[in-house]
């Protein structure tokens, strides 16, 4: 059915996204004071923070975002008088967008400091609260509140209010499911690590004699099952009982503890190489093994899950503790906890089979020297892994010794080596002969080839979005051939006659300015449309979209050719002119630095205050097209970007 002409603008007027519900406020300040004697009263200020967000914390390395602060101002009245205090304590995690280390408050936060009255009471002390709040999509601009506290001779205690734990998040829902997932694919692979895979037999030979008894045959096949995955939450838990959540996510970020988790991993990637055998004490499985073929009953099939679990360590060890450490990482206290129940779930479905149907065995393909082949695999594997975490007590230490070339050359080394090993053309000592080249072997080393090739443009630049996350920053790469190409790009800009004061080099080789008037003049002086760009020096969203989508061939040279690009940072602290400050007539609050007067002008503007914030727009202000947010969907930004340009042509 064809549309009538007249119908289109109503149609885009509806498919519009609405802006005037996007000045976002997802943290409340409430103050009060609380008298402590005659001379010394205590400034609260407490944040009630919406599901999602996040404060940063109180204080923060230099280089880094916006820090929260409690401001008094001066006086000649009072004093403020000691340090400032926090709580809860902020949960400490890895920024990959600042490479540091950063706190966050979630949920609530509570600011005290001392003050000391000079004066004669009634006193009132002013002063206020700078912050700056993100999500996992958009930080919005430092902001602060204002405050006036009145204190008199009946002013009383202030009630203490704890940090209330809210309903989990959705963010918080995927974060636990990512972490158990993750862990019953390391499950999954454990299986066939030569120390679980011979206990299949040992599985059939003591479960046999419930083949003619259905009932029992159920009954202690889910108990058996119950008892590995008991073994392994129980693990999970009393790590988190005797170090916590915060003492894990401290560690996470702790360069002595990723070095010596690096030295770890190497450690067991050199006994899958068959450097040396990892096992346990044989008379604490064979006590166990006897016991539990004297017990009978659940007692014994209790014991024969317990002598499952001791015998398989030595090989699911390494992925046990690198599956403890990403969910300590990652998640809350209980997710070491989840990442076991994970583990375990995978574990122990096929054994309870086993112990339920013990015939089923006939079926599997006998243990031999293919099992050692996927030990090796799995010693490649946790030796490109263990980079990781020498790469984040690099960053942290701020050392130098790992830049993102380095850590892709070395990946490049490991996988080819790993490809080779598939095909045959590298043997370790305790392989057996390899008479041929199995499908299941072509399949893998065709994958490990195709991922090493995929590293190599790494080398030059290339973002290599697929494993981002796990690679250094890439500001970190001394030679970008990327760069290069896009600030030849960049010249192009040049070549238009841009200039100014507020023109600087942007990421990518991209010209920009960052005065809103001078780079319209420009704009209007080259004939392009505006690509204005809300952004924040401490907006980490904002580079990721840098990172992920103007770093594309066809976005950056539409942004190099084809627009001006605007881009007003919401967080510069410098300070305007006295005569330039004011109070804002959208807020109410008084403008006082250039960050402020973007972030007003945002607001008032376009009735929205969060960063990464694009508007494409012709020389009379007007938007040529629905602005954007944060979404990495290239095509789409592209097809955004192609609308703006036909807009603005017509």
């Amino acid at each position: 059915m064809k549309t009538k002409i007249w119908l289109l603008p109503l149609l885009l007027l509806l498919a519009m996204p609405r802006l005037d519900a996007q000045v976002l406020e997802p943290v409340k300040w409430t103050f009060s004071v609380n008298r402590l004697n005659d001379t010394t009263v205590e400034v609260i200020a407490e944040a009630t923070i919406d599901n999602n967000w996040h404060l940063y914390s109180t204080e923060i390395p230099d280089g880094g975002p916006i820090a929260t602060s409690l401001n008094i101002n001066p006086s000649d009245d009072y004093v403020p008088t000691g340090s400032l205090q926090v709580s809860p304590e902020p949960k400490p995690s890895f920024d990959e967008a600042f490479q540091m280390e950063l706190g966050y408050f979630s949920k609530t936060a509570r600011l005290v400091q001392q003050v000391e009255i000079k004066g004669d009471l009634p006193v009132t002390i002013s002063g206020y609260v700078e912050f700056m709040a993100c999500d996992d999509h958009r930080c919005l601009p430092p902001d602060h509140a204002e405050f006036e506290l009145k204190v008199t001779s009946e002013s009383a205690a202030a009630p203490s209010i704890e940090a209330i734990p809210g309903n989990d998040s959705d963010s918080d829902k995927e974060s636990a499911w990512g972490i158990f997932w993750l862990a019953f694919l390391g499950g999954l692979a454990a299986l066939l690590t030569p120390c679980v895979f011979p206990m299949i037999p040992l599985t059939v030979s003591f479960f046999i004699r419930n083949a003619d008894n259905k009932a029992k045959a159920l009954r202690d096949g889910f108990a058996y099952g119950a008892t590995i995955i008991f073994a392994y939450v129980f693990l999970g838990l009393a790590i988190s009982v005797i170090f916590g959540a915060n003492a894990l996510n401290a560690m996470a970020t702790s360069p002595l503890f990723n070095i010596i988790f690096f030295g770890l991993l190497i450690f067991f990637a050199a006994s899958f190489f068959g450097a040396f055998e990892l096992t346990m004490p044989a008379k604490w499985s064979t006590a166990l093994d006897s016991k539990a073929d004297k017990a009978g009953g659940l007692i014994g099939v209790f014991l024969m899950g317990l002598t499952f679990v001791l015998v398989s360590f030595s090989c699911t060890g390494p992925i046990v503790g690198t599956l403890l450490v990403e969910a300590a990482i990652g998640g809350n206290m209980f997710s070491p906890a989840i990442g076991m129940l994970g583990f375990s779930v995978a574990l122990a479905i096929p054994f309870t089979l086993f112990a339920i149907f013990p015939s089923a065995m006939k079926s599997l393909p006998k243990s031999g020297g293919w099992m050692n082949s996927v030990k090796v695999v799995l010693g490649f594997i946790v030796l490109a892994f263990s980079l990781k975490f020498l790469s984040v007590a690099d960053a942290v230490g701020q050392w130098g010794i790992l830049d993102r070339e380095v850590f892709i050359v070395l990946w490049i080394a490991i996988f080819l080596l790993m490809g080779l090993y598939l095909i045959g053309k590298i043997k370790f000592s305790h392989d057996s002969d390899l008479p041929y080249l199995s499908v299941p072997r072509l399949m893998l080393a065709i994958l490990t080839f195709s991922f090493v090739f995929y590293l190599i443009p790494g080398l030059f630049g290339a973002p290599l979005k697929a494993v981002s996350s796990f690679l250094p920053s890439i500001v970190t790469q001394d030679f970008n051939l990327s760069q290069n190409f896009t600030s030849s790009a960049g010249q192009g800009q040049k070549t238009l006659s841009l200039s100014g004061t507020s023109l600087k080099e942007g990421p990518y080789g991209l010209m920009k300015y960052t005065d809103y008037e001078e780079g319209m003049q420009a704009a209007r002086e080259a004939g392009k449309p505006v690509f204005l760009d809300f952004t924040g020096l401490g907006c980490a969203n904002c580079r990721k979209m840098e990172n992920l989508v103007w770093s594309d061939n066809t976005v950056r040279n539409m942004l190099a050719n084809d627009y001006v690009i605007i881009s007003l940072y919401v967080d510069n602290r410098e300070q305007l002119p006295l005569d330039e400050q004011y109070v804002s007539e959208t807020t109410g609050r008084r403008v006082r630095t250039v960050g402020n007067k973007w972030s007003d002008f945002q607001i008032a503007r376009y009735q929205n205050n969060s960063q990464p914030f694009y508007v494409l727009i012709d020389h009379n202000e007007t938007a040529l097209a629905a602005p954007r947010g944060y979404n990495t969907d290239i095509p789409a930004f592209v097809s955004w970007l192609q609308m703006g340009l036909s807009d603005y042509s017509n």
